[in-house]
């Protein structure tokens, strides 16, 4: 495997499960990232201390000082992203995470390739590039991806947690093409039938003709893109 390159963006991975840290690292950095490890929040503390980071991937639930405690510490002190993985899929973690700071968040299982787009953009929309925009708009519709909120006109559009993360997967994708694998985020037993039923509950919501989509189309043999403004 070929070692990042000496300028290539260093990620700080925090995670009590050494098999995660391992799998991350080895993942990131056959994409291009250097990464280092540390196993709980004084761990990284340490790190954090003696090293520049350009992101920092953060567990929420750890021994001793949890993800949340020190997302609103690091935030106290640095200007760095920092991406929560949660393994509660009800949404209080995330709500959590964002108040405290958290510029983005992951649920377990997730998809390494989920995660390995969503640091990109965090890095694009830190250097102010096209996924630093606070907003997408399609058709009448607006999404703000800050507070993950969707408008018709001046009108609020009833999301449910996991429709929210669909638009902000579509909006942090290029050309907002997303695969079916990256959709599942790895989450065992969502297979293409769920997927295509969240879709078309959002279609629902979205389209004047959810037989005939406009905004949120299928692309075939790859899964499905918005085409926002």
């Amino acid at each position: 495997m070929t070692a990042p390159a000496d300028d290539a963006a260093h990620v700080l991975v925090v995670d009590d499960d050494s098999r995660i840290r391992q799998l991350l690292a080895r993942f990131l950095g056959a994409n291009g990232f250097r990464v280092t490890g540390s196993a709980d929040a004084a761990e990284a503390r340490h790190k954090i201390g003696a090293l520049d980071f350009d992101l920092i991937v953060l567990d929420v639930m750890m021994p001793g000082e949890d993800g949340l405690s020190l997302t609103r510490a690091l935030k106290e002190q640095k200007d760095v992203p920092i991406l929560l993985l949660t393994a509660r899929a009800d949404g209080e973690d995330r709500i959590r995470g964002l108040e405290v700071g958290a510029d983005d968040y992951l649920t377990k299982p997730f998809e390494p390739r989920e995660l390995l787009l969503r640091l990109n953009n965090l890095l694009k929309r830190r250097a102010g590039g096209p996924a630093g925009r606070e907003r997408i708009g399609f058709g009448r519709f607006v999404f703000d991806l800050r507070r993950e909120e969707l408008r018709e006109g001046d009108a609020p559009v009833r999301l449910t947690d996991r429709e929210r993360q669909l638009l902000t997967l579509f909006a942090h994708s290029p050309e907002g093409t997303v695969s079916r694998d990256a959709l599942s985020g790895g989450e065992a037993g969502v297979g293409e039938r769920t997927i295509d039923v969240q879709i078309n509950r959002l279609r629902r919501k979205i389209e004047d003709d959810p037989a005939n989509p406009v905004h949120l189309q299928t692309v075939r043999g790859v899964g499905y893109r918005l085409r926002f403004d």
